[in-house]
């Protein structure tokens, strides 16, 4: 016996349809179907604004509760989706059960029904309506994908310690500067294999599964993204500032070598709250060497109230190309084990209340 009162007892009526508008008051995520075999094309007979609202139906991923899962939001004006009335046969509560993908053959009329009334979608025409990324037609690239590869960036320097003589006459070794490329766009998907989310304003998500070119990829709009490619290689870029806030502790490991080119300034502050024993620690180990080199500018080191120490494990050299001017406010001390030999091409100035030469 059916029951056309009570849900599960009526006769089940389903319907295809556009969306025509998903502007919800009432937040909710519903949509206004204008439903073929139900509702007219005209739109003076059936405006847009007298469509009934249909809920969407989320899958079990989300719980459709309290804002927990995803949010019943992703359908268009213009999306063709399918469904069912829960009222039966009086048809004024269409439920959307999913969106129907095809081959759009033209473009929005927004004179019409069963279009997208602000004339946006779809955007192409004798097109799948399948992400162009999911599809890698090599004939008909995704921009994105496009600009990505037109603005990857190549022969970034490093540090280049130039070779120079020490005082003693020995050469100090160079560290030989080099350049680094930003690596080639790993994308090589192949239908069905690449799993791709693209939202309206063209954030990206990729999640690709084609053999031997598994990746992620996942992007924002202006470009600042982050790319893991098949051998689990990371490439992140970020258009524009990079802010990393940490809590607590902050620790990194790097198996291999490490480089860091700089256009701009670099500033490290250690110890901002005082703390005793933050100390700042340098260890290079067993056969390697530190370089410091300045172009064109001076190297300053200043302690407000502490020492400045130096320990030599073996020989200390000092080369000053120009004048070497020393001011101690205290007194100076030395102790030499070995003999001291001083030659001086110049005159030799000593002035003191007191000189002994031999005490």
């Amino acid at each position: 016996m059916i029951d056309n009162n009570f849900l599960g007892k009526n006769d089940f009526i389903w319907f295809n349809g556009v969306v025509e508008d998903r502007m919800d008051p009432t937040y909710t995520g519903r949509v206004k179907v204008r439903c073929i075999g139900f509702h007219t094309a005209s739109k003076s007979n059936l405006p847009t604004s007298d469509l009934p609202w249909a809920q969407v139906v989320l899958p079990i991923t989300s719980s459709s509760i309290s804002g927990i899962g995803q949010s019943p939001l992703g359908l268009v004006e213009g999306s063709w989706v399918f469904g069912y009335f829960r009222d039966g046969e009086r048809c004024q509560e269409p439920v959307v059960l999913g969106s129907l993908p095809g081959r759009p053959s033209e473009l929005s009329n927004t004179s019409k029904g069963f279009y997208d009334p602000n004339g946006i979608y779809p955007k192409y025409r004798d097109e799948p309506d399948v992400n162009r990324l999911a599809i890698n037609n090599e004939d008909n690239p995704h921009l994105a994908l496009t600009l990505r590869t037109s603005t990857r960036i190549t022969g970034i320097a490093t540090a280049d310690f130039n070779t120079t003589t020490a005082a003693d006459g020995s050469i100090i070794n160079a560290s030989d500067g080099d350049t680094f490329d930003q690596p080639t766009i790993p994308y090589n998907a192949s239908y069905p294999y690449n799993h791709v989310y693209e939202s309206e304003s063209g954030h990206i998500r990729e999640y690709d599964d084609t053999p031997g070119y598994q990746r992620i990829y996942e992007s924002h709009r202006t470009g600042t993204s982050y790319e893991i490619d098949a051998s689990g290689n990371k490439t992140e870029i970020i258009k524009g500032t990079h802010y990393t806030l940490v809590s607590s502790n902050n620790k990194a490991y790097v198996a291999g070598d490490s480089d860091i080119t700089i256009d701009g300034r670099h500033k490290i502050y250690i110890n901002k709250n005082n703390t005793p024993n933050n100390h700042y620690d340098i260890q290079i180990g067993a056969g390697a060497s530190i370089n410091i080199q300045v172009d064109d500018g001076d190297v300053n080191v200043v302690t407000t109230t502490g020492k400045i120490n130096m320990n030599a494990g073996g020989d200390y050299n000092l080369k000053v190309g120009g004048n070497m001017n020393v001011v101690v406010e205290g007194s100076i001390s030395e102790t030499v084990e070995g003999n001291k030999t001083s030659n001086t091409t110049g005159a030799v100035v000593h002035r003191g209340s007191t000189i002994d030469l031999n005490p």
